[in-house]
């Protein structure tokens, strides 16, 4: 499985059902179909910049699984790294549509799905041979799952590879908060880039600003440190005290909140590995996050190099 890739994520993906019409999900009688998924959306994103992007995963011999991996060849995503389960399902989500900007609902299907059997048994040296993306929604997956980034983190960190970090909180899918916080925070402190949002640090850290919560990442050995600030925009701070704040793009019309932050990391990330500021880094963070807000789909909105206008 040697591969000459720039970035590894790894994580699960669903196929997601939007509504076409606004309301009580019960209520709804037509449906979109979509791919769906923190880790993918933050490859698709890469790899529609021209990064040369693989993505770990299992999904289930079935529809939602074929339709997945069709979606990362439409993508030019890499697909080696993935497993065709023959035991379990792919998970799927059905996601209400709104029109206000609020955050739409999401129901998941997800319990037991093949991409929660990941394990360490999907580690493959070879591939894992470039920086990666790590995110704390496939930590929450299972035991299994969890172990798999663990490891991972631990081995490319030995030999020096560059490995970045997004939090992702979802408190519905662990046992308790503090197990949550202790495991994440585990994965983090192995980051060179952790990118969380501003609640989602202080429950991570118990610190109550942009700057504490950094400087909690940054004594335990993280380099750079860029949190998400809402209405503010974004702030960073690394340990060479290179530090400061960019204004969030402004959006006249909020399609769809969902993918917002995956979007920004695919921004922060992308210009990182290009060996941009830290500063120019958050700022296309904030446009890439502003531009898959204004359009519904988890991943619609994310550009292209010639999009993006850099």
């Amino acid at each position: 499985m040697k591969k000459s890739l720039d970035v590894v994520t790894i994580g699960e993906a669903m196929a997601m059902f939007v509504a076409t019409q606004t309301g009580e999900l019960a209520d709804v009688e037509q449906f979109i179909k979509r791919v769906a998924g923190a880790e993918l959306n933050v490859a698709t994103g890469l790899a529609r910049l021209g990064l040369k992007v693989g993505w770990v995963s299992r999904v289930g011999n079935d529809s939602f699984g074929r339709f997945i991996v069709k979606s990362l060849e439409k993508e030019g995503i890499d697909a080696q790294g993935v497993t065709q389960d023959e035991r379990y399902a792919t998970g799927f989500q059905l996601k209400s549509k709104v029109e206000n900007g609020t955050d739409p609902i999401v129901e998941y299907f997800r319990k037991g799905s093949a991409a929660s059997h990941l394990s360490i048994e999907d580690y493959h040296e070879a591939y894992f041979a470039s920086a990666r993306h790590l995110s704390g929604v496939a930590a929450a997956l299972s035991a299994s799952s969890y172990e798999l980034l663990a490891h991972t983190a631990r081995t490319l960190k030995a030999q020096g590879k560059t490995i970045s970090f997004d939090p992702n909180l979802r408190p519905v899918l662990w046992k308790s908060e503090a197990e949550m916080v202790e495991k994440l925070n585990r994965l983090a402190f192995q980051a060179d880039w952790v990118l969380p949002g501003l609640k989602e640090g202080m429950i991570l850290t118990g610190q109550q600003t942009p700057e504490a919560i950094a400087d909690f990442y940054l004594r335990h050995g993280v380099k750079a440190v860029i949190i998400k600030t809402g209405a503010d925009g974004a702030g960073y701070k690394a340990a060479n005290g290179e530090q400061g704040c960019v204004a969030p793009v402004k959006v006249d019309n909020v399609v769809d909140t969902v993918g917002a932050g995956d979007g920004f990391a695919v921004g922060v990330i992308s210009a990182l590995l290009e060996g941009r500021s830290l500063h120019q880094a958050v700022t296309r963070g904030n446009k890439i996050g502003a531009l898959a807000i204004q359009v519904q789909g988890d991943s619609e909105g994310l550009p292209t190099r010639e999009q993006l206008g850099e």
